[in-house]
């Protein structure tokens, strides 16, 4: 057994029966100053005050975590971390001021990935995604969701959705999968949207159920690529083989997508940077999360979403890194939820929250981590020692985080 004595603050201590925060419950943070915490067996076993902790010699590694805070691990609910190769070669053409849609018609953009993704071994890709997961639980990521999506042919997108079963396979976190052939339109089927739509439900879809492959399916619903009907027509398909839907949805443009996600149930729509008052009461009114990236607006120098907005419509909110080659090349949470802060301007306590317990809900996961409750896993970030909790988004780049712990282990890849 573990315990973590003299902790300065022990953050999101959340009541059991707590599993997603919306609206103005979003900046409730529980906490316990001059805390410890006991683990065992890779779970919270119990926590309290320093004036109740329990014997020392009960334990067999005390950690005396003076001076600093105790977190649960960022829970990244949105990122496409299987891919071939970066696109750095599209950061120029966005330094001259091309916009997304230009860089995809002159070659780049997701069918620029796709040929890469297409001619790499299953191997190739799951070295390369290994290596950038390691990356992301040592930043503190601590469960995670990976998408298809650059494959765009049955063999390809196949491919993708194995090593994702790898990774879930040889990684300490839990890890959801989603299904997102519906990311782009192949060059060859640019004129024939119909036989695309075909191919992803009636030979995708099956074998991956076959497989077992994917928790989720994903259509990037937006002008010029999945049209609202099509994107309907896709997630029917998708529930037929028990795929919940999540939706990119009005990152561009305002298409009615949002609305789309809630009559399906989607667990959440993401994106959102371009929103009207129907979208975002009509998010504000559902149980569908709203998934806000906020450093894909920073590096394509899109607007920002409008989390104010959504959460004073009563919406729930999580945020995600979309870690991704083309229009997010990071995945350090702690960058997005000092992001979440400067731009969305969110509370600290609610950038946390969202990164946190609803990232979890996102993940359907809210039983297992994003918060500090018994019999959850011991999936924690160790700060340095550092002033408030308000420091960790102030400080943004500089790292804070002096260990992160996976079911109750100190992580080292």
């Amino acid at each position: 057994m573990l315990l973590f004595k003299n902790i300065k603050s022990l953050v999101g201590v959340h009541t059991a029966q707590t599993s997603l925060l919306r609206g103005a419950e979003m900046k409730n943070l529980p906490f316990l100053s001059n805390a410890w915490l006991a683990i065992e067996n890779g779970k919270i076993k119990a926590f309290g005050e320093m004036s109740n902790m329990p014997s020392e010699q009960n334990f067999e590694e005390v950690i005396n975590a003076e001076g600093k805070f105790i977190l649960p691990t960022w829970c990244d609910s949105h990122t496409h971390i299987v891919f071939a190769a970066p696109r750095e070669e599209e950061f120029e053409m966005k330094i001259k001021g091309k916009s997304y849609e230009e860089i995809a018609a002159a070659g780049g953009g997701i069918l620029n990935s796709a040929k890469k993704l297409q001619i790499a071994t299953e191997d190739e890709l799951y070295h390369s995604a290994s290596k950038r997961l390691i990356d992301l639980i040592r930043l503190g990521t601590g469960s995670i969701e990976i998408k298809s999506g650059y494959g765009l042919t049955t063999d390809a997108e196949l491919k993708m959705l194995r090593v994702i079963k790898r990774l879930k396979n040889t990684f300490p976190i839990p890890i959801k999968a989603t299904f997102l052939a519906a990311h782009a339109y192949p060059a060859e089927f640019k004129n024939n949207h119909e036989g695309y739509i075909q191919l992803i439900i009636d030979e995708m879809l099956p074998k991956i159920a076959e497989e077992k492959l994917a928790d989720y399916i994903d259509v990037f619903c937006e002008k010029g690529f999945f049209s609202n009907e099509e994107t309907e027509r896709i997630l029917n398909a998708g529930l037929k083989y028990g795929l919940k839907p999540k939706i990119h949805v009005n990152q561009l443009s305002i298409s009615g997508g949002v609305q789309i996600g809630v009559k399906k149930h989607a667990v959440s729509v993401d994106h959102l940077e371009e929103m009207d008052n129907d979208a975002i009461n009509c998010l504000g009114q559902s149980n569908t999360i709203g998934t806000i990236l906020p450093s894909c607006s920073f590096y394509l120098g899109i607007p920002f979403a409008n989390a104010r907005g959504l959460i004073n419509a009563n919406a729930a909110i999580a945020i995600a890194s979309d870690f991704n080659p083309g229009s997010t090349p990071s995945g350090n949470m702690n960058f997005v939820v000092s992001l979440a802060c400067i731009k969305l301007k969110l509370f600290p306590e609610e950038a946390i929250n969202a990164a946190t317990i609803n990232g979890a809900a996102a993940l359907e996961l809210q039983n297992e981590v994003g918060s500090i409750a018994i019999g959850k896993c011991a999936n924690l970030i160790l700060t340095k020692e550092i002033p408030s909790l308000a420091f960790i988004p102030y400080s943004f780049g500089q790292p804070q985080i002096d260990a992160v712990f996976i079911n109750g282990k100190i992580y080292n890849g």
